[in-house]
């Protein structure tokens, strides 16, 4: 449940349906079950696999299980930092953006957009709250930040309480919730038919149409196989090193294969089932075919928080199911966003001896700070640096670093009798050869293509405009500042536990 619960998040029920949409409808699935096939469903593995194997060693984070498999080389353990580098950049935007889902659950309830009936209007209410301007909404980010201070209160309340008395016994009932909610949103949008009677082509059926017919034409596009590989490791949460932390915690005999394999499945079901079926074929039904193109493109903020709120707005009982819709949402993001904690927590835990609560109190204070960038400063671009190199390049990195290390220097026949240990079930001998050739060649054309096509444009900030630049560049210099204050840290444990390892050899 603790995994499926980072895997689940905003991405499941905003990205990938506007992704979809937009790369092809039906046609994306293609390269969507490919990467899951070859390159999610692998990594599932290898994590799950890696992290039992390091927690045997009591190394819960990718610094010491790194250093666990490659024990002979020094530097391996740098490497590492990007398992918790990378969840912490995620976290410090991502507790900001589920702060909105909680404030909308508010809002609808009190009806405070619920009588809003037109995209600009939600559109002027939503910039008003983010602070980007006053307007007769807000006054300014207030509101927003007020909610953001009760969320990363209660992310850090999670977090206090540990593995099993915080993360696991909050998804054991926050999980549960999610897929009621769900599903009831599901079964409502399903029954809407066609409510305008003058335009019978808006129906349900032509909903689904419109996300589910296939374009093979856009298997054409490098692009479109670059975003289903993308979103395979943004819904999966594999190349993170959250799964790592969590499975740290397993036994030598814990069965790492099923438990993998649940963990992808649920959340498949959320994301294809569940996501596919709510905003896009109700946003079709009452604003028609035309719209609906520019609406999947218009990106996940606009789709969740102006497309959904008006088109549940036009329904009965608009209160209730905006309360559903946003608390809906707000689950699979504090569920995602308290995993995000763990491996930064467990890595000052585990490398420095400090207990629980003196690592959740650190972890918070430096955190928080690190958070008001991208809640004072949404509007200058600092969020979308924030999610490049935190959620989408140092993800790809990190996975062909670990996958590396899995299949060809730790081994392959050693890694697959690792795998099994404690299995009920076999894992296709096929995969033998995926994990060692397949998925390390598709992660390097991932890189590759990247490189090509995008590197430059991002690096010299071509796309970005010239207001904005100082704070994007800024961004910059407070991630390799961060990442070498962890590099510091790491070297700094290393240095003690060699000490600790002396002073026992000599007594």
């Amino acid at each position: 449940m603790a995994v499926a619960g980072s895997a689940i998040g905003l991405g499941n029920f905003l990205r990938f349906p506007a992704k979809a949409a937009s790369n092809g409808g039906g046609a994306f699935m293609i390269p969507y079950f490919i990467s899951l096939l070859l390159l999610g469903i692998p990594l599932i593995w290898i994590e799950w696999t890696l992290g039992r194997y390091g927690g045997g060693f009591e190394h819960g984070t990718a610094p010491g299980i790194f250093h666990s498999l490659w024990q002979k080389n020094r530097f391996i353990k740098y490497f590492g930092i990007i398992g918790i580098f990378g969840p912490l950049v995620i976290f410090i935007y991502y507790v900001f953006i589920e702060s909105w889902t909680l404030a909308y659950s508010f809002f609808a309830l009190t009806g405070k957009y619920t009588v809003l009936t037109d995209q600009n209007s939600l559109h002027n209410f939503l910039i008003g709250f983010q602070g980007l301007e006053k307007n007769q909404y807000f006054n300014g980010i207030g509101t927003a930040y007020s909610f953001f201070l009760i969320t990363f209160l209660i992310n850090v309340g999670v977090v206090y309480y540990g593995i099993r008395g915080g993360i696991e016994k909050f998804c054991k009932w926050a999980m549960p919730l999610l897929f009621i909610f769900g599903i009831v949103l599901m079964i409502r949008v399903l029954t809407l038919g066609a409510p305008d009677l003058s335009k019978p082509a808006w129906n349900i059926n032509n909903g689904f149409g419109f996300l589910w017919n296939p374009d093979f034409s856009a298997l054409k596009s490098a692009k479109v196989w670059l975003e289903a590989a993308g979103q395979i490791f943004f819904t999966l949460s594999v190349g993170i090193g959250v799964i790592l932390t969590y499975a740290s915690y397993l036994k030598k005999a814990d069965d790492v294969v099923l438990s993998g394999l649940t963990a992808a499945i649920t959340n498949e079901f959320a994301e294809v089932v569940l996501g596919a079926s709510i905003i896009i074929p109700a946003a079709f039904v009452f604003l028609g075919p035309v719209d609906i193109k520019s609406i999947a493109q218009s990106g996940v903020f606009n789709l969740g928080f102006v497309t959904m709120p008006l088109v549940l707005n036009k329904l009965p009982l608009p209160e209730l199911f905006g309360f559903f819709w946003f608390f809906l949402l707000f689950l699979a993001g504090i569920t995602s966003s308290v995993s995000l904690a763990q491996p930064a927590v467990a890595f000052l835990e585990d490398e420095f001896n400090i207990n629980r609560k003196r690592a959740v109190s650190i972890f918070s204070i430096v955190s928080f700070i690190l958070c008001q960038p991208a809640v004072f400063f949404l509007g200058r671009g600092v969020v979308d640096e924030l999610d490049f190199w935190g959620g989408t390049f140092f993800l790809v990195v990190f996975a062909t670093i670990e996958t590396i290390l899995f299949a060809w220097v730790f081994g392959m026949d050693r890694a697959w009798e690792e795998i099994h240990k404690g299995a009920d079930m076999s894992v296709p001998k096929i995969y033998k050869f995926i994990i060692k050739y397949i998925t390390p060649l598709f992660l390097f054309i991932i890189l590759g293509m990247w490189f090509v096509q995008e590197w430059l444009p991002i690096i010299m900030m071509k796309n970005v405009p010239s207001a904005d630049k100082p704070f994007i560049f800024g961004t910059r210099l407070g991630l390799l500042l961060l990442f070498m204050i962890l590099a510091v840290l790491v070297k700094i444990a290393w240095k003690q536990r060699a000490q600790e390892v002396s002073k026992e050899r000599l007594k």
